[in-house]
């Protein structure tokens, strides 16, 4: 935020380029999200460069989402007490930091706000309910899951076709416009989606791993909402190497038992069902069908929670009536009620704790790496960080050897190589030049067909000529980029000129070198 002049100034031209799917504001957010920077360009014009503002906006969105959520638990039928402690447990739970903490993770909160609002609006006020439904779409593709618990809520809850035809083809009709939006944001996410897509390598490229991944991770999820525990900045698991993986196993035990859940559910028409499938469209364009850099976030949990709180809320209400029978009633249903709400307080208390302690890991960049070394230490995060300490202290062997593992987990951010100071004694080391030019390959596959790239993708791309070694093509990707509209036109010229004057250096020194050899003979 604080450098994106898209958001600084107020005009016609930047609000068109925030609006704009193809622009180059789409390809820096890697989503057509223009509800969730239009909402920063207002918050600057209050709180210009001062965090204070940004905070209080997501802590008090957070605080609304919650309160919303509570709100959907009583129209489904949870009694008040465990509805209240149910919007409790969202608001404190340690994997919403992120989406809390994190400044540009507006768009999550302020997505899920409204597409609360959609889902409790949409039978009193439908026009209202769909205008909110698109402007969370526009905020936060995740939002597309309130769509379908609006459908699955309406079937559950339609026992007859009461209201007549009239009110079925109003509905009908609210649904049809539902798609229409989704169709056409679809379109504008797949057009700039397309042009961010595959800058970074999948975590898992082989297929077959993805898909197994597909149960390790939700499992993974699970512990993760049940616990508060299991956070990372960075989300790097191993990867399935057999069918006998535990992780795999447990997931597919998990998945089997929420599939049989929902079919039990559904066929009862009762709406935990919709809260479970709610808490599976939440999940599944996170679980490997798609290839992701990291496919894992705390933040993600942020839309797949309500539904898995929601469907435990009324599971539990839903087998409290045969456990009373068993217990008889009278003192000992009393005394577990007792204990269940102590329970729940105690661990509302400890996530509270944990969410308290878990804010610290975003105070800066050092601390996101470190959170995410020390959550997981083989990772590429881990190796990035062990090589540039490897490298300050002179041990260029084992700097070597942990970009080496980095590269092989993904990491192709020869950018970094090229700037970070620890490496300036290894710049002209043959491994180190090696593993540069293997990154700086990778980026040329994906960016170097690129007709007409935008400005990040140009800088990126001329970098990685400078890897190899090729200023030549590094100064034409800069000069083309620089005549197009963007944000950092005359810093590419600047860079394009030093590429020149380095150039010219070269020629010079050429030549007297071939002067002193002819003089020589």
């Amino acid at each position: 935020m604080a450098h994106n002049e898209y958001i600084h100034t107020p005009s016609l031209a930047n609000a068109w380029a925030i609006w704009n799917p193809t622009s180059e504001v789409a390809e820096l957010v890697e989503n057509y999200a223009p509800v969730h920077l239009t909402l920063h360009a207002v918050e600057w014009q209050f709180f210009g460069p001062d965090v204070r503002g940004y905070h209080w906006v997501n802590v008090l969105l957070h605080a609304w989402a919650a309160t919303l959520l509570g709100l959907l638990f009583r129209r489904s039928g949870v009694r008040p007490w465990p509805a209240a402690l149910g919007a409790a447990f969202f608001l404190l739970h340690p994997a919403n930091v992120e989406s809390v903490a994190w400044i540009s993770q507006l768009k999550s909160s302020s997505a899920l706000v409204l597409s609360l609002g959609t889902i409790l609006l949409y039978r009193r006020r439908p026009a209202i309910a769909l205008l909110l439904f698109a402007l969370a779409l526009l905020a936060k593709p995740f939002a597309a899951s309130a769509l379908f618990v609006v459908v699955l809520f309406d079937w559950l809850g339609r026992e007859s076709a009461e209201g007549g035809g009239q009110d079925i083809r109003a509905r009908a009709g609210w649904g049809l416009a539902a798609v229409a939006v989704v169709i056409g944001f679809g379109v504008a996410e797949a057009l700039a989606f397309s042009l961010s897509a595959g800058l970074a390598p999948p975590l898992y490229s082989d297929p077959l791993v993805r898909g197994g991944m597909i149960f390790s991770v939700a499992l993974r999820y699970g512990l993760m909402a049940v616990s508060g525990t299991g956070l990372s900045i960075f989300h790097e698991p191993p990867p399935v190497a057999s069918l006998a993986d535990p992780w795999f196993l447990g997931g597919v035990l998990l998945i089997g038992l929420l599939g049989w859940r929902v079919v039990f559910c559904l066929r009862a028409r009762r709406q935990e069902a919709a809260y479970w499938i709610w808490a599976a469209v939440g999940f599944a364009p996170l679980s490997g069908i798609v290839a992701l850099p990291y496919p894992m976030a705390d933040r993600y949990l942020y839309f797949i929670l309500p539904g898995l709180i929601g469907g435990a809320l009324l599971a539990g209400q839903s087998a409290w009536p045969s456990l009373e029978t068993r217990l008889g009633g009278g003192r000992r249903v009393a005394s577990l009620r007792a204990g269940l709400f102590g329970g729940a307080i105690a661990l509302l208390c400890v996530l509270g704790f944990i969410s308290y302690q878990r804010a610290s890991v975003f105070y800066s960049a050092e601390s996101l790496m470190a959170d995410a070394e020390l959550n997981y230490p083989n990772g590429a995060a881990a190796n990035t960080r062990k090589a540039s300490r490897a490298a300050r202290r002179g041990d260029s062997e084992a700097a070597l050897d942990h970009l080496r593992a980095a590269h092989a987990r993904g990491y192709n951010r020869v950018d970094h190589l090229l700037q970070d100071s620890a490496y300036a004694s290894m710049q002209d080391d043959p491994e180190f030049v090696s593993i540069k030019r293997a990154m700086a390959r990778d980026w040329i596959s994906r960016l170097g067909h690129l007709p007409d790239p935008s400005h990040y993708k140009a800088r990126a791309l001329a970098q990685a000529y400078v890897a190899v070694d090729d200023l030549e093509a590094a100064a034409r990707v800069l000069e083309r980029a620089a005549g197009r509209p963007g944000p950092i036109g005359e810093a590419l010229y600047d860079d394009a000129e030093m590429l020149h004057k380095e150039l010219g250096f070269r020629l010079r020194l050429q030549a007297k070198r071939a002067e002193a050899e002819r003089s020589g003979e």
